[in-house]
């Protein structure tokens, strides 16, 4: 699949009138009925300085890449709604996710509309922002207010932008990460400072480890049972701008020890980053998904909770399924579907799923992974053949390109002979052959 090229119709603006600066971003979306919202919100920043920070800070991650991929201008996507705004996007490489929760006294103001849109981040407002101090008055608009002022200068600011498909597949896939993440340290802001006044200079290779002695934190090359484990450690430098600020930063890492989040804490608002095993692996080259979308959730499911939710709007499943006579083991299965395509983001913090529509058609959602639509020709073509089945144990043969694949499940995991298993073990996602028999069993 080719990748998604949008345009601006206009571009993000900061001007300053009597004293007062105004910051209006322009937006732009896949889905036509989002693009003709005028104005998502319409308010005050309570806190101008530690938000411009944020955002200066999520305008570096869209222009940084750690891998093969050269950097390139990406923009950052905003969820408005429910009296809360998220920024987030990805680095270029796609192993550095970063998200701003601006919590409901962040702002003060107007929602006008909920959805989630691309938005423009440009160098002149990008410039502009780093000059804000802490008690200048910033007003956010998020969208032009006069759809007229953007129609009329459209032939002369358009913007193309392109946005990859492992951008959007990220989107799709990194909350699953942040679901399985508990939490490992909390740092006041002078363990903070201490810590990363040891962070190694440069682009150091191999593994390092956030780890606490004498109660004092440190970053070593020793792995310990309660060390976190931080792959490429330099991409960490993308905080220097926030850490100063910060009142806290928590840190979490996945079950098994390979990803791993900070949040800073400023009060008003969390600044999230999630970092992908290592810097040349990035999150939309992860097959977590894959083990949520066994079953397919019927698309008028999709297309009804677009009506039914709000954007931010705290996903419970449980109250969900009460109010709407849903059951339960159905609604779990939803769950699951919906945080596989990126309709459910997650709450680190809060422990919980929120509810978002992404600025792409549902259609080009569903068909971004190869390997589930390669699992459902399998499927198709009668390729897969139980050849034995017990009590906690299932043998399979699944054909390949000139060969028979043999698939176990049983007690000890999900197992198959093709290179992909042989050379990843399940560390990528499980492969198109397991994933076929997960999905006729």
């Amino acid at each position: 699949m080719t990748d998604l090229q949008y345009q601006y119709s206009g571009v993000s603006t900061y001007t300053q009138v009597k004293g007062v600066n105004s910051l209006v971003l322009a937006h732009q979306t896949e889905i036509e009925a989002v693009n003709n919202i005028p104005c998502f919100f319409w308010g005050t920043l309570t806190d101008p300085y530690v938000t411009a920070k944020c955002w200066s800070t999520i305008a570096k991650v869209v222009r940084s890449s750690f891998g093969p991929i050269p950097p390139s201008l990406r923009d950052p996507i905003v969820s408005a709604g429910t009296e809360r705004i998220r920024f987030e996007g990805f680095s270029s490489c796609n192993g550095v996710y970063v998200r701003l929760d601006m919590k409901p006294e962040s702002i003060d103001g107007e929602f006008l509309a909920n959805g989630t849109t691309n938005v423009d981040f440009n160098e002149p407002m990008l410039n502009a922002l780093n000059s804000i101090q802490k008690n200048e008055k910033v007003t956010l608009a998020v969208g032009q207010q006069d759809v007229q002022v953007i129609t009329a200068k459209a032939k002369i600011t358009e913007k193309k932008v392109t946005l990859p498909m492992r951008w959007i597949k990220g989107l799709t896939s990194v909350q699953l990460y942040l679901a399985d993440m508990d939490l490992k340290f909390e740092l006041n802001k002078i363990q903070t400072i201490q810590l990363f006044q040891t962070l190694p200079k440069g682009a150091v290779k191999g593994d390092f480890f956030i780890t606490k002695r004498a109660g004092k934190f440190m970053f070593s090359t020793l792995m310990t049972t309660d060390a976190v484990r931080i792959g490429g450690i330099h991409r960490l430098r993308l905080l220097d701008g926030v850490l100063a600020i910060s009142e806290k930063i928590f840190i979490y890492e996945s079950t098994d020890k390979q990803t791993c989040a900070i949040v800073c804490e400023f009060g008003k608002m969390q600044l999230m980053m999630a970092f992908s095993p290592d810097a040349y692996r990035g999150f939309s080259g992860e097959g977590k998904a894959l083990e949520q979308m066994t079953e397919n959730v019927p698309v008028e499911w999709v297309y009804g909770l677009n009506s039914l939710l709000k954007s931010n709007e705290t996903f419970d499943p449980t109250l969900l399924s009460i109010e709407h006579d849903i059951d339960f083991g159905t609604m779990d299965q939803l769950t699951s579907s919906l945080s596989s395509i990126g309709l459910l983001g997650y709450d680190l913090m809060g422990r919980h799923h929120f509810y978002r529509q992404l600025p792409f058609k549902t259609e080009r959602i569903l068909s971004l992974n190869p390997r589930l639509k390669n699992a459902k020709k399998l499927i198709d073509n009668e390729d897969v053949q139980i050849i034995r089945r017990e009590e906690g144990y299932i043998e399979a043969t699944v054909k390949g390109t000139g060969v028979q694949h043999k698939v176990v499940m049983d007690q000890q995991g999900d197992r198959c002979t093709c290179e992909w298993f042989t050379a990843y073990q399940g560390k990528r996602g499980i492969c198109k052959h397991i994933l076929a028999l997960k999905m006729i069993i």
